[in-house]
């Protein structure tokens, strides 16, 4: 099979509009957390190239050659810029221009600009098609969780922390995830499962009043009540135990027949047949977290999203990733036979996913980054 996989470069809202109706079987994505980190994808419009973009034109070094430390910025500045809400820069005028997701003021905002994107997820999606989404959740203020609290790993927010958004007190669980879920039922969505990844080698946290964060979501999420979903492709093991319960409803089945002198229907027969096949996959998934080795930033396992492209596609079929980053879902979507498209906004970001897409395709396809 001639397979393709291609990554398209810039704001997904705008670039999931190049792409037909119904054109794609599956999502599988993991999108930004709520307050995480800066992906870097600032840009400034207008103004001096040459200015270092600091909020308070005021705010310069008082000691020292003035002529040599006029546009330098405070101590404080250099913490606190106004790289990452600040849209105006004091020195020299330019405008920030920034479309990344997850930086927004407020949980709602975050999720309003989450939701957009799969209201445009929605149009390129098949009738029967399937979206997966692994999100995680965060503290407000202080304390770490599953996505780290609001602000930490930001420059300027380390020793002094955002004030919690309203409507909610420091060190409050924020829930983002379900706030996600029921915006998107809100929209028209069904919410089909939550699926637990559970990580057995969770994050350390130095917390002592309450437990340690070891898990995230998946959510299903589906545009119809009927959609493609092979349940056979993602079977898993059945327990030890109930190998040995069915295997001794064999045999008492078989003592029955011989005391009767005929068959006897046993329901339990039926589950015997699937101890090869395997049992239904359950929604408590425990998946080791890793780490990409080339990428600086954190990507779920390929074993995580694998059964994700089995049960939602086809060999064929197209894999959709709008937060496309180092290529994770790609990479799985070509092992498996499926065509992939990615969206990232982050130019760097793209490099990452060329390799390992393009190791991924081998002989069979090629990569297009454009």
């Amino acid at each position: 099979m001639n397979l393709s996989a291609e990554v398209l470069v810039g704001d997904n809202r705008k670039r999931l509009q190049e792409l037909p109706d119904a054109s794609v079987q599956t999502v599988v994505t993991s999108p930004p957390y709520f307050g995480l980190r800066d992906y870097g994808t600032k840009t400034w419009i207008g103004g001096d190239d040459d200015c270092e973009h600091i909020k308070d034109a005021n705010k310069t070094k008082k000691f020292g050659n003035q002529e040599f430390n006029k546009n330098r910025p405070s101590r404080e500045a250099t913490k606190l810029p106004g790289y990452y809400f600040e849209s105006e820069c004091g020195l020299c005028g330019a405008v920030q221009e920034d479309h990344q997701i997850g930086l927004e003021q407020t949980p709602q905002a975050f999720v309003e600009e989450l939701c957009k994107v799969f209201d445009e997820i929605w149009r390129v999606l098949k009738d029967d098609g399937t979206l997966w989404v692994n999100l995680g959740d965060s503290y407000a203020q202080s304390g770490q969780g599953g996505g780290g609290s609001y602000g930490d790993e930001r420059p300027g927010w380390t020793k002094s922390p955002r004030k919690a958004p309203e409507g909610l007190k420091p060190k409050d669980l924020i829930g983002i995830p379900w706030r996600f879920a029921f915006a998107m039922q809100d929209r028209g969505w069904y919410l089909r499962s939550d699926i637990i990844w559970h990580k057995p080698n969770p994050m350390p946290e130095s917390v002592t009043d309450r437990p340690t964060k070891s898990h995230e979501y998946i959510f299903l999420l589906t545009k119809n009540p009927r959609y493609y979903y092979n349940h056979e492709a993602i079977r898993e093991p059945v327990s030890e135990s109930t190998v040995g319960r069915l295997q001794q409803d064999i045999a008492n089945q078989a003592g029955s027949e011989r005391a009767n002198g005929g068959k006897k229907e046993n329901g339990n027969l039926k589950a015997v047949g699937d101890i090869e096949l395997g049992r239904n996959k359950r929604s408590v998934w425990s998946v080791g977290s890793s780490r990409y080795k080339e990428a600086h930033f954190a990507t779920y396992p390929p074993e995580l999203i694998t059964p994700c492209i089995l049960a939602g596609t086809k060999e064929g079929d197209l894999v959709l990733d709008p937060f496309s980053g180092s290529g994770t879902t790609g990479e799985v979507a070509l092992q498996h036979g499926r065509h992939y498209i990615g969206l990232e906004l982050n130019p760097d970001y793209t490099e990452l996913s060329r390799k390992r897409l393009t190791d991924a395709v081998g002989m069979f396809g090629d990569v297009t980054i454009r």
